[in-house]
């Protein structure tokens, strides 16, 4: 049960808060004045704490420092008939989490708890999946192949998440299988019997995706002759899984912030608040950091879903893996065969389209073929070469984002070293110290 303390020298408020939270079955014990709060605190751990701001003696200020004192897990909300945005930017920097302004519907409070209390979850959840013992690593999933060291790491991180309520990021480049990875964090969940509903944020315009993602009510728009249901309502007790995150446009950036905040949504023409329940897993090929700088993609979003990322090798890192795959296309023509050539050809090629480009590659070689698919079935720019490489000192014509570039190579050398930071630091010629630093100002504190 969540326990909270409410302060307040009006006994008056003290009762009203507290018989409205108990309405939602919350344990609510009261302090009249800031030296009877001190003392609840110093006697029971309270996991919230609502505290007026001005009081005799003892203000409200000095038990929000008490309190995240003896106990930095305590969340305190400040209320005030007498605010000021001094005062609401001194509570926040003494580590308030809420700021409430008398007079204020108790609705309202219920709501911010409630929202307060999802967040915890969230964050108790990820410090759980980081402290698993990480000892054993499967070596597969079903329905995606890949024996790498890399996709072991891939496997490892679903079997950790999935299970849980926790928001997934998936990063990877086009055509590396992002939705195979979305669907396997569903398939290991709890919500596996429930829907699994995916959408490419980047496949239709911004009137038609918000239409598809929220639903409409009839007489909404041109052409909306009934009523029709959106992804988010056809997703509840299930998953949705947005692909191409990035190109979300920005106006939709906010209702979906909107609907991660208050889990519920309203129709395109309605008023009504319907309730979802879902959970969220995320895909995009683009660099959301660079985005955000570029004003294309809210922090505030970026926030809410970058909780856990798993970052999706290209296939041209993880080459040991590319025999399992052909064999795996190539069963889709069993009266096919592939011959020396043509198999080292596939196996040497870097395959900037990742396994989509496979998969085409093969399939089109097979339609072309006789029975046996030769070198000279592939692709032109196949034959006698790999795909070309660009060093990394290439300078285009239009210049190169210097950060983007660091952040990069430490995220190759992170790869590289299996996420040891010591040795990712030493492959980079720099002070383990150093490599925290940078890290952290490039946002990959959880990488």
């Amino acid at each position: 049960m969540t326990k909270i303390l409410v302060v307040d020298n009006e006994s008056r408020m003290c009762k009203l808060v507290k018989a409205a939270l108990e309405m939602e079955r919350f344990t609510v014990d009261m302090a009249f004045s800031g030296n009877e709060a001190i003392e609840a605190i110093r006697r029971n751990k309270y996991h919230i704490i609502i505290s007026d701001l001005k009081m005799a003696k003892v203000d409200g200020m000095q038990v929000l420092e008490f309190a995240k004192i003896n106990n930095p897990d305590t969340e305190v909300m400040m209320m005030t008939a007498f605010a000021t945005q001094d005062t609401a930017l001194e509570a926040m920097k003494k580590g308030a989490y809420d700021y409430l302004i008398k007079p204020f519907k108790m609705d309202e409070l219920v709501l911010r708890i409630e929202r307060l209390l999802r967040q915890k979850d969230l964050e108790n959840e990820h410090k759980t999946l980081k402290q698993r013992d990480t000892d054993t690593i499967p070596n597969s999933l079903p329905g995606i192949i890949g024996k790498s060291a890399k996709m072991r790491k891939v496997f490892k991180q679903i079997e950790k998440v999935a299970d849980s309520i926790t928001t997934v990021i998936i990063r990877g480049e086009s055509g590396t299988g992002k939705e195979l990875i979305a669907k396997a964090i569903h398939e290991g969940s709890n919500r596996r019997n429930k829907p699994f509903v995916a959408i490419n944020c980047a496949a239709l315009p911004e009137n038609l995706l918000e239409s598809e993602l929220f639903g409409f009510e009839k007489g909404a728009f041109t052409g909306a002759y009934k009523s029709k249901k959106g992804l988010f309502e056809t997703a509840h007790t299930g998953t949705i899984f947005l692909d191409e995150m990035g190109d979300l446009p920005l106006g939709l950036q906010a209702k979906l912030l909107r609907v991660l905040q208050n889990n519920e949504i309203v129709h395109l023409g309605g008023h009504e608040r319907i309730q979802v329940d879902f959970r969220l897993i995320t895909a995009t090929h683009q660099d959301l950091e660079l985005l955000i700088e570029q004003n294309l993609f809210r922090s505030d979003l970026y926030y809410r879903i970058n909780i856990y990322p798993i970052h999706l090798p290209a296939l041209r890192d993880r080459k040991e893996d590319i025999p399992e795959l052909i064999q795996h296309f190539l069963r889709q023509f069993p009266d096919k065969s592939l011959s020396a050539n043509a198999r080292m050809q596939l196996i040497e090629y870097d395959y900037p389209g990742n396994i989509r480009e496979l998969d085409n590659i093969i399939t089109r070689a097979a339609l072309l073929s006789d029975k046996l698919i030769e070198d000279l079935d592939l692709p032109k720019d196949m034959a006698n070469k790999s795909f070309q490489k660009k060093s990394i000192f290439d300078i285009p014509d239009e210049g190169i984002n210097l950060d983007k570039m660091e952040k990069i190579l430490i995220e190759k050398a992170l790869l590289k070293a299996e996420n040891n930071k010591s040795k990712a630091a030493q492959l980079l010629g720099i002070t383990r110290r150093r490599l925290y630093s940078m890290m952290e100002r490039f946002g990959m504190e959880n990488f």
